[in-house]
Parts: structure tokens; sequence; C-alpha cells
């Protein structure tokens, strides 16, 4: 409980330090929110009205005390842009980026974990040599470029989507979820190549310890061994990257959003810090930065229930 109580604090604590120094960056760096809404052509009358109106002539420390108090209570304020709130525009955005990253990242294990074992099972054999020459390539390869070779293999040549016709979930979820799976294909193949290397190498390094000696000389087939003894020191690690892929994921999907077209957290965020939205683009930072705090406070937790180390300490 104290350790859950810490990781609490914690959390919380790098959270207000994120949110202060995301509202620290827009409040520096150069560009006027008023001017850009009016216009070059405006008046310096109308800007400065505009701007006061809008709040930004109170002093710095006021606005990020209003700002955060507001965001405790779930007010994230109005886009300067849309005139709309913000916690409208982030509900609607947000689960598409949700689900693109959990699909990605649920690809990510269905494929890598089996590949990790066989690899492991049958390592020096050519499958495990052809797997493993495929993974090298696979890991050079950054997820837009990916993306654009699906779009292209997949749209273009065998036409099993159309590139750029995403589909609203509120309209189709199975057309959501058809289009989704390409863009998350794109995120989930370098992290899967990560992650059966990690998982085989892990393995592996297991085989050699007495106990996995120990098991051998009892009688128990390789299978056995790797499933009832081997596995489960081996995923200890495992488990740790796949908590940071999925954080990863979370990011890369901002980009593969970009690629594929998906009006998704990525389109309002480069929109909004293009037009000075500061509103729009400090909550989804402080969003995107929550999830991956909050996905790193849940791999502690699992790392602390299957690592009795962990948990003697």
């Amino acid at each position: 409980m104290k350790l859950l109580i810490k990781k609490l604090i914690s959390m919380l604590l790098t959270i207000l330090t994120v949110s202060f120094l995301v509202f620290l960056a827009f409040a520096v760096i150069p560009g006027d929110p008023a001017l850009a809404k009016l216009g070059t052509d405006a008046t310096p009358g109308r800007v400065e009205a505009l701007r006061e109106e809008m709040g930004l002539n109170r002093p710095f420390l006021v606005r990020f005390g209003d700002w955060a108090l507001g965001m405790l209570r779930g007010d994230l304020g109005d886009s300067y842009s849309y005139d709309m709130s913000v916690a409208d525009m982030i509900g609607e955005k947000f689960p598409i980026t949700l689900t693109l990253s959990l699909m990605a990242f649920f690809l990510m294990v269905a494929v890598s974990i089996p590949l990790g074992l066989y690899t492991a099972k049958h390592v020096g054999g050519l499958a495990d040599q052809i797997i493993t020459a495929v993974n090298q390539v696979i890991m050079a390869i950054p997820s837009f470029f990916s993306g654009i070779l699906i779009t292209l293999v997949f749209g273009l040549i065998f036409r099993l989507f159309t590139p750029g016709g995403y589909v609203s979930y509120t309209r189709s979820i199975p057309g959501f979820l058809h289009y989704l799976f390409f863009p998350a294909l794109a995120i989930a193949l370098p992290k899967s190549a990560m992650t059966v290397k990690l998982l085989k190498s892990c393995i592996v390094g297991e085989m050699g310890q007495d106990y996995a000696r120990t098991a051998y000389s009892r009688g128990n087939s390789t299978r056995e061994v790797m499933y009832r003894h081997l596995l489960k020191n081996a995923l200890i690690p495992v488990v740790t990257f796949l908590g940071m892929a999925l954080s990863d994921m979370v990011a890369g999907s901002i980009v593969i959003e970009q690629v594929f077209s998906i009006p998704g957290m990525g389109r309002i965020l480069l929109t909004s810090i293009s037009n000075r939205d500061y509103p729009v683009v400090q909550a989804v930072i402080v969003l995107l930065a929550f999830l991956v705090i909050f996905i790193n406070f849940l791999v502690d937790l699992i790392y602390k229930k299957i690592d009795p180390r962990v948990r003697v300490q």
C-alpha cells in the first residue's frame, strides 16, 4: 500500500510539472494568439482588446493557476480558433487515437510473443535465422515509412483499403476498425520486431540457469521447461518493454495519423500549433503525458506482481 501511495504521489507531481512546463513553453515562445485569430490586418487596438478578453495580459502564474484549477475540474477552456470547448474537441478525437494505439499494441503482442517463443525454441535453426534477418530489416524502418509502404502495397496495389478513405466510428464501427488496422500495423511492426528479439534473448539466457538445467534433468521436454519454468522469468523485462512500447505507440499514433489522414488527436494538435491555439495544444500534450505516465504506473504495478524480488524490497 505504501508503494502504491508513493507511486500515485509521484504520478501527480509529474503531471503537475509537465503541465507547468507546457504552459511556460507556450508563454515564452514567439507568437500572439490574438493576432493569429484576428489576422495581420487587425489594428493594434483590436488586438489589445482581444488579448484582454482572452486573459493574455494577466500575470503568468495567475493564468497558470486558473488553467490548472480548471483542468482539475475538467474545464480545459475554449479553443481560440474554433470557439468551442477544448474538452468537446478532445472528447471527439481521443477515442480515435486511443483505439489506434490499443489496436497497435494488441497486434504487437499477438505477433511478437508467439514468434519470440518459436525462435527461442528453435534457436540457431533456419526459421530462426530467417526471422532474425527480417527482424533486423523491420527494426531499421521508421513507423511513418512503414505506413507509406503499407499504403502503397495494401491500399494502391491490393486495394484492401482506400487511402484517405477514413470511416468514422460514429458511422460504422466495422469500417472504422478496418481502416485503423493498417495504420496500427505500421505502428506495431517495429515494436514487434524488437519484442521478438528481446523475448528470444531472455528465454535463451534463462536456459543457462541452474533451475532450467535441473528441470531438464528431471526429464521435462523443452516445451515443458519453457512454458512452466522459463517463461515467467523471461517475461519480467519483456513486460517493462511492452509498457514502454505502448507509451511510444500513443505518441507514434500522432505521426501515423498524418500519413493515413486520420482525424485524431494528431490533426488537431498540428493545426492548433500552427494557429497558436494554445489551450488545445496544452490540453492535448498534458493528456498524452498523462497517458504515458499512467501506463508506466500500471507497468510498475504489474512488474511488482510478477517479480517477487520487488515485493521483498
